[in-house]
């Protein structure tokens, strides 16, 4: 399998890199790798397309997302077995979260992008401008690169290629190594809906080359979803050119359950948000805080729960839970359940990987836990739900702030004054009450968060705008010199100090006063748009 630039797939001349089914451990496919002349054509591709993409009206841009809706419609079974394939998490759930996610978006961009950024006026609160038509615009930057993660291969990499193109930019889309066949399908679907030529690039690359493409002054700006870790890397090679980036980072996501909640709703969507796509998400719930009134029935809940879940090798039968993606991964998850046990921390279920074939780690409940643990404070990304009993709600909320990060947090009360705190004071991107993780698939949330958890937003009307630059454009309709042009002289002098006290004395009876004192200049007269003051004389009060 090769890349694809400009609408053509390009065999790389790097050499090759197995796709490897992480079930099984076996290689399925191979991948070449461009080297960086090639890379660097896409660029330069990119570059070329721009303007024509930049001019082309909305309804074109849309027309092209809403195609590729379809060829994702048409052809979900297939991407969701790709990503089963290479990923590893069950087709159903790659539907679910991936390919979904994917169609909500498109069709959110394809329907508002062309409302969300159109032209916004802008009324002047200076009175002396208050005759210019004032307005903001929203202009894409140009080149976007997307570097996206291997977590969520086709749904990630999808939402971020279609909010770019859908602002006007051109993209050129770097997937993870890891889910490389599952990125370059994404060029497949845009290049069935008719996207021109040059405006999506999709590369396979050496991890040693991507540092350069980072750098590349082509570049207008990175969305970048990684860790914490290269996200640094890449903000840093990004100054260089002074490159404007977008990342989302991760997260050590809480979850808070009071002791009002419903703990049967609790324990069910706990173990969801913790064991979807076998912990492998930067929203996952990887620390739950319960008040210890409700602690041991809601322990009980969750273990019954997480023993139902069926892990295994999804192409072989109905699971819940597949593999890891990386066996590097489960190494982590492996070394967190171990410094936790070291420190006293109970197993309640799982807590040690299976021999055979694949990097399969089996859903792990883990009591008696606390913050010198590095499963309470670092990122396990893998299925491990770390449960600790606090004896009070704030000190529920002290500890689920107590992390460097903050992407997603949730809280669990049928309380709605505790609802409200729970809102008000857990330090995250997205708060959710009763629920948790999902906000990704609903199009008009942002998706970034506090703290090192990120830089930006990406999805909906905030991520949207982060694909535009911001401009002030105002039309003077009006004829003449303006008040403030020179030549200055000693009637500017004097008449200074009472423009100022006829707009911003503390008294009123002051303001008007010098208001009236400014009628005595002939150069306000003149120049000051008397018209267009008066059409706005409350704000002079």
């Amino acid at each position: 399998m090769h890349s694809w630039i400009a609408n053509r797939p390009v065999e790389g001349r790097a050499g090759q890199r197995p796709a490897v089914n992480p079930a099984t451990g076996a290689a399925f496919a191979r991948v070449s790798l461009l080297d960086a002349a090639q890379a660097g054509s896409a660029l330069a591709a990119a570059r070329a397309a721009f303007p024509a993409w930049r001019a082309a009206p909305f309804r074109a841009r849309a027309r092209v997302l809403l195609e590729a809706r379809e060829v994702v419609v048409q052809r979900a079974e297939e991407i969701a077995r790709l990503v089963e394939q290479e990923q590893g998490k069950p087709a159903a759930e790659a539907h679910l979260v991936e390919v979904f996610p994917a169609l909500e978006a498109l069709k959110h961009l394809a329907v508002h992008a062309e409302e969300l950024l159109k032209d916004e006026p802008v009324e002047a609160q200076v009175v002396l401008f208050a005759h210019k038509d004032c307005r903001l615009r929203y202009e894409p930057y140009g080149v976007v690169l997307v570097v996206t993660p291997w977590n969520y291969p086709f749904g990630v990499s999808l939402c971020g290629v279609a909010a770019a193109l859908a602002a006007g930019n051109t993209v050129v889309l770097k997937p993870a190594p890891a889910t490389a066949v599952v990125g370059l399908r994404i060029a497949e679907v845009f290049r069935a809906a008719g996207i021109p030529d040059g405006v999506l690039s999709v590369l396979s690359i050496d991890d040693a080359l991507a540092p350069a493409l980072v750098e590349d002054a082509r570049l207008d700006k990175i969305v970048f979803t990684g860790s914490p870790a290269t996200g640094r890397k890449v903000m840093a090679s990004a100054a260089k050119n002074l490159t404007p980036v977008v990342l989302e980072l991760g997260g050590k996501d809480p979850a808070v359950v009071c002791r009002d909640a419903d703990l049967d709703r609790a324990a069910r969507g706990i173990v969801w948000g913790a064991f979807v796509n076998a912990g492998q998400t930067c929203a996952s719930v990887e620390r739950v805080y319960v008040e210890e009134e409700v602690a041991e029935p809601f322990l009980a809940r969750v273990v019954e729960e997480t023993r139902k879940l069926r892990v295994g090798d999804p192409a072989a039968g109905e699971v819940e839970m597949g593999p890891l993606t990386l066996e590097r991964q489960r190494t982590i998850v492996e070394e967190h359940v171990a410094d936790a046990v070291a420190k006293g921390a109970r197993v309640l279920t799982g807590g040690a990987a299976r021999t055979g074939p694949g990097w399969f780690y089996p859903p792990t409940v883990l009591a008696g836990v606390d913050h010198t643990m590095r499963v309470m404070r670092e990122e396990t990304f893998g299925p491990v739900l770390p449960i600790m009993s606090v004896p009070s709600l704030e000190e529920a909320i002290r500890l689920a702030n107590d992390t460097e990060y903050g992407l997603t947090a949730s809280g669990w009360t049928r309380d709605p004054d505790n609802a409200r705190r729970l809102e008000s004071e857990l330090q995250a991107g997205a708060v959710t009450i009763n629920d948790c993780v999902y906000s990704y698939g609903e199009p008009t949330a942002p998706w970034g968060g506090f703290k090192k958890s990120g830089v930006g937003r990406t999805h909906g009307r905030a991520g949207l705008r982060e694909m535009v630059q911001v401009k002030y454009v105002a039309r003077d309709p009006t004829a003449g010199p303006m008040l403030w042009w020179f030549p200055y002289g000693r009637e500017l002098d004097r008449l200074m100090p009472s423009a100022i006290r006829a707009l911003h004395a503390r008294s009123p009876w002051t303001r008007l006063a010098h208001q009236l004192r400014l009628l005595r200049f002939r150069r306000f007269r003149r120049r000051g748009r008397l018209a267009s003051i008066l059409k706005r004389a409350d704000r002079l009060f």
